[in-house]
């Protein structure tokens, strides 16, 4: 076979979000660019087996949780019918439509697209072994090449019966019973679409909480709906063993005081994510890689090679994609000389549950761990005329605020759209804002946005829709 040859300014590696963010970036600012992905497409885990088909689906488990519960508000409408085939059509339309733009906008920007598993021959030179082979040498490079979900020992995922967060969003079948190991936040979402599609799902969570690192206070709402939803959710419990039998799994849980054996059509495992770290020829560089198969970086995402840099997923947590977007502007920007620095103040977290849970910044429980004192002021949505006329008055907004000044540390927002509201947090801790910043921007009356004036108003003791008794004047 011939091997062709290439050079560029900047080798990336990965076509996901923080990939070709970091490719594009990089050659608008005029530096010639070569991007390579073994799978064929850009887009990466986001687009094909993640965020994108996830949230496709999520849509729809919201809308026919919606169309169940319409007969409350006085519409009398019959069972909804899922037509799995025309379901996967539309989940694969939108996936085809978002990953031709992509590699559109990458031909428009002349970054050459190379599709084979990349290796690293030495610090300036890469080897893309696929349907072609190629080497390319470079001036610097990206790693961009994500994670994979983690396997639990004994339970291989070859078996269709076990499903992971990439399996799982193929929808094959809809089970009649799945287990889902692992209550955060992979585990809730694709729980949430499979209930919603009739299937009566258990989850199994080995810490006494749901979504583990999240505000008791935030969680509490959503694990109150999770719990009418699905079949049964066991806190501080694990899986022992798993054994299929003629027509499901027969899985060995283990509660606090006793162990029983119970069989599921299907068991999802979903207890995170592991950096695709290996098999790059790292070791032929000078990259560092953790104890956990995180490549060490600084806050320029350099790593300890001085030409190569790391961002995403394969550069520590959080594992987000908009983290990998952001370090893909710096990485390029470096690259081509330019100051620029990932030191962010907030980074926002979404669980795109029913009800959406969303946080930036210092929470409460990292505040009250680290001895520090602040000021928590809550907007119960029962009190919000938009969450009413939706009927959601479950949710609740949230502040952590400085004590004396009001200097706005974090928010934490659960309720419908959470993922929507939380940017207004996300600049207000970037612009370093007080609470009396967030009472005089004017928020659009009846919107769920109005939730964080009103909890500002709240800390200055001025609330409009809650009372609070004003204190005694001194004489």
């Amino acid at each position: 076979m011939e091997l062709a040859k290439h050079g560029a300014d900047v080798v990336v590696v990965g076509a996901g979000p923080g990939g070709y963010a970091a490719a594009f970036r990089a050659a608008d600012l005029g530096l010639q660019v070569v991007m390579v992905d073994a799978r064929g497409r850009p887009g990466g885990v986001c687009l094909h087996d993640g965020c994108i088909p996830s949230k496709t689906l999520l849509h729809v488990s919201d809308l026919l949780t919606r169309i169940r519960e319409a007969d409350r508000l006085g519409i009398e409408v019959g069972e909804p019918r899922v037509n799995l085939d025309r379901l996967r059509s539309w989940k694969r339309s939108v996936i085809d439509r978002l990953a031709s733009g992509v590699a559109h906008l990458a031909r428009q920007r002349g970054v050459r697209m190379i599709w084979g598993r990349a290796r690293f021959l030495s610090s300036g030179r890469l080897a893309a072994s696929g349907e072609i082979s190629a080497e390319i040498d470079f001036s610097h490079a990206v790693l961009a090449t994500g994670s994979r979900p983690v396997a639990l020992p004994g339970m291989p995922l070859d078996n269709p019966r076990l499903l992971d967060s990439t399996t799982a969003l193929d929808l094959e079948t809809i089970p009649e019973s799945l287990l889902v190991i692992g209550g955060g936040y992979i585990g809730l979402e694709l729980g949430t679409v499979y209930a919603a599609l009739g299937s009566r799902v258990t989850v199994v969570e080995m810490l006494d909480g749901l979504l583990p690192g999240v505000d008791r206070d935030l969680v509490r709402p959503l694990e109150k709906r999770i719990r009418s939803l699905f079949e049964a959710v066991h806190l501080r419990s694990r899986v022992g063993s798993v054994r299929e039998t003629g027509d499901g799994l027969e899985v060995e849980l283990e509660f606090p005081g006793e162990t029983v054996t119970r069989r599921f059509d299907q068991v999802l495992v979903a207890v995170g994510r592991r950096p695709n770290s290996e098999g790059l020829g790292l070791e032929n560089t000078g990259v560092t890689v953790d104890a956990q198969g995180f490549i060490r970086t600084d806050t320029q995402c350099r790593t300890d090679d001085p030409a190569i840099f790391a961002i995403g997923d394969v550069a520590g947590q959080p594992m987000l994609a908009h983290k990998a977007t952001r370090e893909a502007k710096v990485a390029a920007e470096v690259i081509a000389g330019e100051e620029s620095s990932f030191e962010p103040e907030a980074i926002p977290a979404v669980v795109f549950t029913d009800p959406e849970v969303a946080w930036c910044g210092l929470t409460e429980a990292e505040a009250k761990a680290a001895g520090q004192e602040v000021r928590v002021m809550r907007f119960p949505w029962a009190a919000s005329g938009r969450a009413l006329t939706m009927r959601r008055s479950e949710g609740m907004t949230k502040l952590i605020l400085e004590p004396d000044s009001g200097q706005v540390l974090g928010v934490g927002i659960v309720g419908v759209h959470a993922g929507e509201l939380i940017a207004e947090g996300v600049a207000a801790i970037e612009m370093a804002a007080l609470a009396e910043d967030l009472t005089l921007f004017i928020h659009a009356h009846p919107t769920l946005s109005e939730t964080l004036g009103e909890a500002a108003e709240f800390f200055l003791g001025q609330p409009t829709h809650l009372f609070r008794r004003p204190r005694r004047r001194r004489s």
